[in-house]
């Protein structure tokens, strides 16, 4: 029979120890069909073909599978010698959960940021109130997995400063992403903030463009006026000349 979570696939060791209970088969996909019991991610397996311990975790998309022979000589190990097996089995096991972790830590850290080291769902910009009047702000809109849906806010930067805004921000995120305040994740989100150099080179840019929309709007605001006094004095000219062919048309 296989476990709960296995799969019956064949897996044959692709190193064995001389003058040793260990065995290891290196990155694999594949299961074991096997009778046993599960203590962490260490199984006691016990069939025809195998009778020891395994160790099984998954890290970066791959399974890794390390097994530890409770067999001698062609005689299975009691006592002393089979504890010192299952402790052997146990630190690999906690080795490769170290691993695992820092996987998991890389990946998630790859997730939030983009390449340039933005925070992914956390926007920077120039945001149009009501008045008119742009203010600079960090827009967040996420998956939630808090909430399981997705969330928005918007903190202003202006109202909290710039560093008061990302904490703000920050915060909010990590919220609603499950990721603790005492993880290195969290220190480098913090890190992430936008410089005050950016925020004048933003400020800048959004001044430069709203120049250029009231330049543009002043230009089309006068070619509409021009063509409306152009359209006037042709209506008047023709005005004109139909009164003088009525004139000359009475006076014949």
């Amino acid at each position: 029979m296989c476990g709960p979570h296995m799969r019956p696939t064949q897996v044959r060791p692709t190193q064995v120890l001389p003058n040793s209970s260990y065995y290891h088969s290196g990155p694999s996909n594949s299961g074991l069909s096997h009778k046993g019991t599960t203590t962490m991610s260490v199984e006691l397996l016990d069939t025809t073909r195998f009778h020891g311990f395994r160790v099984r975790r998954q890290i970066g998309g791959k399974t890794y599978q390390e097994y530890f022979s409770l067999k001698k000589d062609g005689k299975r190990l009691r006592g002393e010698a089979r504890a010192k097996v299952k402790l052997t089995a146990e630190a690999r096991d906690e080795a490769l959960s170290r691993q695992q972790s820092k996987a998991r830590d890389e990946a998630a850290r790859t997730a939030l940021f983009d390449k340039g080291g933005k925070v992914r769902g956390i926007l920077f910009r120039m945001k149009t109130e009501k008045s008119g009047t742009r203010t600079p702000v960090f827009q967040i809109g996420i998956m939630s997995s808090k909430a399981g849906k997705i969330v928005n806010t918007t903190v202003s930067i202006n109202l909290h400063g710039l560093a008061g805004a990302w904490n703000k921000a920050v915060d909010f995120y990590v919220e609603h992403k499950k990721i603790s305040k005492r993880s290195p994740v969290y220190k480098k989100l913090l890190k992430a903030q936008p410089s005050k150099g950016q925020l004048d080179t933003m400020k800048r840019k959004s001044g430069a463009a709203k120049k250029s929309v009231a330049k543009k709007a002043s230009a089309k605001k006068a070619t509409k006026k021009k063509s409306v006094a152009m359209k006037r004095k042709a209506n008047t000219s023709g005005k004109m000349k139909a009164r003088k062919t009525k004139a000359r048309a009475k006076r014949r």
